[in-house]
């Protein structure tokens, strides 16, 4: 396994977009399901690759890049032979002149039998270079005797035809952008020429190099590409290196973080502030919003609203004469626009979430902030006394054990209404939300309500 760092990273202006959603959604969003979703289309991350270096400071595998596509390479030779296979003519041009035929009568030639190039006769002059020339250049990775074996003999007179037919033209090749015109008689002396021309500007070492996440997958390189699935299937198992760049990436975009049961990481607008009903001066319809939410488990937007500002049912009258059949509008009628009531009930829970009072799961639910536990107050530990005078055994003072606090873990919950990163956050809010919701800010009457972070 080549010796390169590999890391994943989500695509800055894909998080800007997300965290625009998340913010006009209000939502509290896991932070692993995310990263998650960001992993499942390369568009959606970039790939950074970097030399590890030695004690000494050198890199302990180099790291070639080239120019021209943008392509990175664990060896000079392996960017030399892309350039000349992909980019032979943006440098050198290929231009076949008359010549002798092959002296002879041939009926039979070699042909590769997995490339299907003529290589002449076995007994031809230039045959054996024809042969080692084929697998330099196109079986290298294959030893020579395996790729020797390969080669069949054929009769065929077309076949043979068709050899003699190459043999009477000479291959020569122009070399492009120069300033003096010049011609190289083989492939071997393109090489030369590339590499004491042009290889400087066009391969060059690099410490690192990023790519997105279409080009990494892309490489020609098989090693790198390796590697990049690796490193992608590690952190699709458990996305721990993703989700820190995320929640950076989250926190600069003035997002908020908090944990659910001490172990699910989630992000969204405000973190969660128990707001104390009997202490805190709140609108009775704040008051309505918090005990109704209490009261009611797993509920939802939706239900909210129907509980506490349904929508009438509008009355109609139906005319089924004909005139009244052809009056009738085709299309069905636009909805209602929210009447006062609902107004203020989606001003004040605006107010709430955003305040941290409620919080929205991206599944919908509507839970409460709790109100923090008190942290126990540790007793000093108390001297032990001398011992009597008269021999008896002193009580030792005994320490409280430490309140143990299990470390937080991270799992990594399904949510099947998280269907995309941006575009399918708007989706899981949109079976949820109803067609108008004022954004506005905290209702006149209620005071500001404590915003201690909760312990």
């Amino acid at each position: 396994m080549p010796e390169i760092n590999v890391s994943l990273t989500p695509d800055e202006k894909g998080v800007e977009s997300l965290a625009r959603q998340i913010k006009v959604t209000a939502r509290a969003y896991p932070l692993f399901d995310i990263a998650r979703l960001i992993l499942q289309k390369p568009e959606r991350y970039s790939v950074a690759f970097s030399v590890k270096k030695s004690a000494e400071g050198k890199a302990i595998q180099p790291l070639f890049l080239c120019a021209l596509d943008d392509t990175l390479w664990l060896s000079e030779d392996e960017a030399v032979q892309h350039v000349l296979n992909k980019h032979f003519g943006t440098f050198y041009q290929a231009e076949r002149t008359a010549t002798e035929p092959p002296k002879g009568k041939y009926t039979f030639v070699a042909q590769c039998g997995m490339s299907g190039v003529i290589l002449g006769p076995p007994n031809y002059h230039d045959y054996q270079n024809q042969l080692r020339k084929l697998h330099a250049e196109r079986f290298s990775r294959m030893p020579f005797d395996a790729f020797k074996s390969r080669v069949r003999i054929v009769s065929d007179e077309a076949v043979v035809k068709k050899w003699i037919e190459d043999r009477s033209f000479k291959t020569e090749f122009v070399a492009l952008n120069v300033p003096e015109p010049l011609r190289l008689d083989s492939r071997e002396a393109v090489e030369k020429h590339f590499r004491e021309t042009h290889k400087e500007n066009i391969i060059k070492p690099v410490e690192s190099h990023t790519l997105g996440g279409v080009a990494a997958r892309n490489l020609r390189s098989p090693s790198l590409t390796w590697l990049v699935r690796q490193s992608w299937e590690d952190q699709k198992r458990f996305p721990l290196q993703l989700a820190t760049t995320l929640s950076q990436q989250f926190a600069s975009q003035g997002l908020q973080f908090f944990k659910v049961n001490k172990t699910v990481t989630h992000v969204s607008v405000a973190r969660p502030h128990f707001l104390d009903l009997e202490t805190t001066p709140v609108s009775e319809g704040v008051k309505r919003i918090v005990d109704f939410i209490n009261a009611h488990t797993k509920t939802t937007r939706r239900k909210l609203m129907e509980a506490l500002a349904p929508t009438p049912a509008p009355k109609t009258v139906i005319d089924i004469s004909p005139a009244g059949i052809e009056a009738a509008p085709k299309q069905p009628p636009a909805p209602a626009e929210p009447s006062a009531e609902q107004t203020a009930v989606i001003s004040d829970l605006h107010w709430l979430i955003h305040q941290g009072h409620v919080i929205e799961f991206a599944d919908g639910r509507l839970e409460t902030a709790k109100k923090p536990v008190p942290k126990p107050v540790k007793q000093e530990k108390k001297a032990a006394p001398t011992a009597p005078a008269n021999g008896e055994t002193a009580p030792v003072a005994t320490e409280p054990a430490a309140e143990t606090v299990p470390a937080p873990s991270e799992p990594v919950p399904n949510n099947p209404d998280m269907l995309s990163v941006a575009e399918d956050v708007a989706a899981v809010t949109r079976d949820e939300t109803p067609a108008s919701e004022p954004m506005a800010e905290k209702p006149a009457e209620a005071p500001a309500a404590s915003t201690e972070p909760q312990s």
